[in-house]
């Protein structure tokens, strides 16, 4: 008897405490998904396997004409380009809108630009981060085989020569993302600032309004 009753108190207390967690955390949950969301996936797909096409032809083209050691420094080039960007598209979802209102109401170069970023920063996150950064990923890695391929051809050695730098390019995009990340988080306002004022010479942008955007 004791025992039943315990187990009813045990249970009326958990009940209590899922209860409590309900109403305390603020849960969230969006309706299905949108028509324009489906689109820009569809899109996204279709511009990432292009612009990886196109890339990877472009490479191979050109990896078996230039020396060992221009090819390298493409090589670094297109990993630079990478961290560069994901560290664009981790600035745009941190950084925040607030203080570029009153650079923009002082007519500061880029402001306009800068805020039109952050009203698209899904958007903005998903072309700098999933498209550009994994498909420069994915074009250096191919093109330090490539290299690889050129110097030692089909030799034995070529196997350890092309681990090696398959895991050399790994490291330097890993470890440059890493840094890449964490200066984009502590300097969002700044970079998503400089972004805008290059965008500012192809023409100023006109944000929406909130209600709008």
């Amino acid at each position: 008897m004791h025992k039943q009753k315990n187990e009813k108190t045990y249970m009326a207390q958990r009940d209590k405490r899922r209860k409590s967690i309900t109403q305390t955390i603020p849960f969230k949950r969006e309706g299905g998904l949108e028509r324009r969301h489906t689109y820009w996936s569809l899109f996204i797909m279709v511009l990432s396997f292009s612009l990886s096409t196109g890339l990877l032809l472009a490479s191979g083209s050109l990896f078996r004409r230039v020396e060992p050691v221009w090819a390298f420094l493409v090589v670094l080039f297109i990993i630079a380009v990478g961290i560069v960007f994901d560290m664009i598209g981790m600035a745009v979802t941190a950084a925040e809108e607030t203080p570029f209102h009153s650079m923009a109401s002082r007519k500061v170069r880029g402001a306009r630009n800068s805020i039109l970023l952050l009203r698209n920063a899904s958007r903005v996150s998903s072309i700098c981060n999933d498209v550009v950064g994994d498909i420069c990923s994915v074009v250096s890695g191919t093109a330090g085989a490539a290299i690889v391929f050129r110097m030692f051809g089909g030799e034995s050695e070529a196997a350890w020569v092309e681990t090696l730098m398959g895991g050399a390019i790994a490291a330097l995009t890993v470890g440059g993302k890493a840094f890449g990340k964490n200066y984009g988080i502590r300097n969002s306002n700044y970079i998503i600032f400089q972004v805008g004022r290059l965008f500012s010479f192809f023409g100023e942008g006109r944000p929406k309004q909130k209600g709008k955007a």
